[in-house]
């Protein structure tokens, strides 16, 4: 897949990430990450896939599908070196507020982590989650 297909899809899922639409974001990351032989960027793709695949779980209510799908998350997120860095995405924010979620019983009405996307130097993340990591 071209550069500028990957990232119009990446950016997609995003956006629908971060107006709830977790389900959405999953499917529209999936062609970005199909569409890359960069193997950090692809673990970091796999790692948000997984991230709003959680929260699929949670909105199904099954806290056993959050746990095991942050566990994936934090594991490709780990695997994704810098790649977060040209794309907006504080990925050591990520682990942490991952980390934070795991520490404690799993919630399924807690809201989804916000992935702290950043475009043209502003933050669109509330911080939620840096006071509970």
């Amino acid at each position: 897949m071209p550069a500028a297909e990957r990232r119009a899809a990446f950016e997609a899922g995003l956006e629908a990430y971060e107006r709830g639409d977790v389900f959405l974001a999953h499917e529209l990351l999936e062609p970005a990450w199909m569409g890359t032989l960069d193997l950090p960027e692809r673990e970091l793709i796999q790692g948000l896939i997984k991230l709003a695949a959680a929260f699929v779980h949670a909105a199904r209510r099954n806290p056993a599908g959050v746990t095991k799908n942050l566990r994936g998350a934090r594991a490709r997120l780990e695997n994704a070196g810098g790649a977060g860095e040209g794309v907006g995405v504080d990925v050591p924010g990520l682990l942490a507020a991952i980390d934070g979620r795991l520490a404690a019983p799993i919630n399924v009405a807690d809201p989804p982590i916000p992935i702290r996307h950043t475009e043209r130097g502003r933050s669109r993340s509330d911080g939620r989650d840096r006071a509970r990591a």
